[in-house]
């Protein structure tokens, strides 16, 4: 498939039974099929269908992610497998799980923060937003956020914290987002979803009622 790369392994629960393609009717095109090292594999089009029409949506995600960020891997690739199996068991649960993968995703900490904001009812999130200064020189890539409401929400991995030159960097980077007007929320795996959303929440609402203030005095001028 175009802009495959290389092989990969993608890493799923050894919990979770794997079922072989019978979920798809026992059906593997010879255009699902590709040869890396003189060894015959499905293409990552076909993986991530095999992923997402098997496995709960909380593990599928994380996995195709993980797939897409390293092959390079597009959804129209994925969705002309979709609607070549349609009504065969699991496709309805595939396309539920593949709207939710993107593939700006770098760790699956960062999908879960994803699916939770997502599934809250906010606004989806860009994810790896570029962020320029004043000579338009790139700042920061943020995990993800909103550009309009110049909000960025970070999770925070442990080196986050234990490595002393990395939080010097965070601690760095951060000053220069707030001086570019951005507000930044940084998550840690000690922090709630409760606690999480609520700090999401009350940004998008700063931000959002100083736009409505803002078009509102645009329009009295």
């Amino acid at each position: 498939m175009g802009g495959f790369r290389g092989a990969c392994t993608v890493d799923l629960p050894q919990s979770t039974p794997t079922k072989r393609a019978a979920d798809l009717g026992g059906c593997i095109g010879d255009d699902e099929i590709q040869v890396i090292d003189d060894i015959r594999v499905t293409t990552a089009a076909r993986t991530a269908l095999d992923i997402a029409s098997r496995q709960p949506t909380d593990r599928a995600v994380p996995a195709i992610d993980s797939l897409a960020r390293a092959t390079r891997l597009q959804a129209a690739d994925v969705e002309l497998l979709v609607d070549r199996y349609r009504g065969r068991n699991g496709i309805r649960r595939a396309r539920a799980t593949l709207d939710l993968v993107d593939a700006g995703a770098e760790s699956p900490r960062e999908t879960w923060l994803r699916l939770l904001i997502v599934r809250s009812g906010l606004p989806r999130p860009r994810t790896q937003i570029p962020v320029l200064d004043e000579y338009r020189q790139l700042v920061a890539r943020v995990d993800m956020g909103w550009e309009d409401w110049k909000i960025a929400v970070e999770y925070d991995g442990e080196h986050h914290w234990t490595d002393r030159r990395q939080m010097t960097r965070d601690i760095r980077r951060t000053e220069q987002l707030g001086d570019l007007g951005w507000i930044v929320i940084r998550v840690t795996a000690d922090d709630t979803p409760a606690t999480i959303l609520h700090r999401i929440g009350t940004a998008i609402a700063r931000r959002s009622s100083v736009s409505a203030a803002t078009r509102a005095r645009a329009q009295l001028g």
